[in-house]
């Protein structure tokens, strides 16, 4: 099942977010339709905007990633709130790569080299907040990083992985984010940063029955770890026909009746979750 926590190491010096997320991932790969390699990449951004969904403080609160890169994924869109109710899709789902020199889904090359990482928080303020950086690698968890560090000021650590069998399902997808405090030790972070170099993927320590505790505290190596919540991640779409009708209502008169006339109905399909909805009139 999956499962986040949010936790707290060295009486507050490190804040913690931790999820697995195989089911998440699986139900996006089932609605979309997949290659191998943009399951991977979607799968890090949806466990990524699960996480960081998790930050947010109210109900109301909403966050929307995106990720603008030039290769043949496209670009990618996902939305969470802070239960990590979370949904998102790739413009190009079937975009796919050689694997990579060291055997691994090229993750950089489907995403691309160059390009924007976006986040945007509407939290109730009269705009909504919005950063972006650069990609660089095109690696998930690195723009991410880079992210909290270039634009929130809060020096962070990124790990994001989804792990697919030979028959192209995926057993184990997660991640965890760790974000430094003002008042954190100097010996504690290099440390931890010395752990982090040294620690299997994340996907692995999952397939070995690692829990999320346990990851964490092999993270920071900090035994006395406090999990403050845990909530279960969850892939769902909050699409209806009444927000649907919102593009319709753009449309003039002579469009709508031009539009039916040709093609016998108003079609439109959500993009996160594949719901179709028909206006014959």
């Amino acid at each position: 099942m999956d499962r986040l926590i949010k936790a707290l190491a060295y009486d507050g010096g490190v804040r913690l977010y931790c999820a697995s997320t195989s089911e998440l991932v699986s139900h996006a790969l089932k609605i979309h339709g997949m290659s191998p390699t943009a399951t991977g990449a979607l799968g890090r951004f949806l466990t990524a905007g699960a996480l960081m969904g998790a930050m947010l403080k109210n109900d109301d609160d909403r966050l929307t990633l995106i990720m603008k890169g030039d290769g043949p994924l496209g670009n990618m869109v996902v939305c969470s709130d802070k239960n990590a109710i979370t949904k998102g899709y790739a413009q190009n789902p079937l975009a796919e790569m050689p694997l990579n020199t060291l055997g691994k889904l090229d993750i950089g090359g489907v995403v691309g080299h160059n390009g924007m990482m976006t986040i945007i928080k509407d939290i109730g303020l009269k705009e909504p907040y919005s950063g972006s950086v650069q990609i660089v690698s095109g690696e998930i968890g690195e723009e991410c990083a880079k992210y909290f560090t270039e634009s929130e000021q809060i020096p962070s650590a990124v790990a994001l992985g989804v792990l697919l069998n030979n028959k192209g399902e995926v057993p184990f997808a997660g991640g965890y984010i760790l974000q430094l405090m003002p008042d954190v030790n100097g010996a504690v972070i290099d440390m931890i940063e010395g752990r982090i170099q040294n620690m299997k993927p994340f996907t692995s320590l999952l397939k070995e029955g690692f829990s999320l505790e346990e990851i964490l505290k092999a993270v920071t190596g900090d035994d006395n770890l406090v999990v403050l919540e845990e909530i279960k991640p969850e892939f769902r779409c909050d699409c209806s026909r009444k927000k649907m009708e919102a593009a319709i209502k753009a449309l003039t008169p002579e469009e709508k009746k031009e539009i039916i006339e040709k093609e016998g109905c108003i079609e439109i399909k959500c993009s996160f979750c594949g719901k179709v909805e028909k206006w014959y009139e």
